[in-house]
């Protein structure tokens, strides 16, 4: 694909995506009301379990489980999933570079940003870079957020912490999909 066929596939994504922002803003005020309800019933749900099963397991900081959640529930389970995904491989990067960032310069702030910035870069570099900023806010809690015990167990502790989180998003999205479906009938279905 050439340049000048990228920035045209770009600048027609770019006018597809505005005309669907001006379509929603067109729905009724109940139509979006009732689509906030929704997605603040699944937010709350998706939290409180990413919260639940953090206590349950007896994490650290079981709050990140409900952050992550919250953070990754979309409208659609597809958007759900994509952006799980982006949170697990922004995780994953941030974690793994903090740990050596750590291990290399321990407490130092002029190696967080360097680490930061190589997180950014790699997730770029391994054309992830929707995670890009993932990987800095990891890299963020797991270098400056301050805690007890070496920093590989911030960093794995974080992870599942994360991986709670979108669990309980997955499920949340999951079941809220399939009851809307049941109770509204499909739209698609063939009647």
């Amino acid at each position: 694909m050439s340049e000048q066929d990228l920035r045209d596939s770009r600048r027609q994504l770019s006018f597809f995506h505005g005309q669907l922002e001006d379509l929603y803003k067109r729905l009724p005020w109940g139509h979006r009301l009732v689509d906030g309800l929704s997605m603040a019933a699944q937010a709350l749900a998706a939290g409180s379990l990413g919260y639940s099963v953090g206590l349950l397991l007896h994490t650290e900081q079981a709050f990140w489980g409900a952050l992550t959640a919250i953070s990754v529930t979309q409208q659609t389970y597809m958007d759900t999933r994509k952006s799980s995904l982006d949170q697990v491989i922004g995780a994953g990067i941030g974690g793994t570079v903090a740990l050596i960032g750590s291990y290399v310069a321990k407490d130092n702030y002029t190696a967080y940003a360097i680490t930061m910035a190589v997180a950014i870069m790699l997730c770029w570099c391994f054309k992830v870079g929707s995670s890009g900023k993932l990987s800095a806010t990891t890299v963020t809690i797991v270098m400056l957020v301050p805690h007890a015990g070496p920093f590989w167990t911030v960093a794995l502790t974080r992870l599942g912490e994360v991986t709670i989180g979108i669990a309980s998003a997955l499920l949340v999205t999951r079941l809220a999909h399939w009851l809307e479906d049941h109770w509204l009938g499909d739209p698609n279905a063939d009647s």
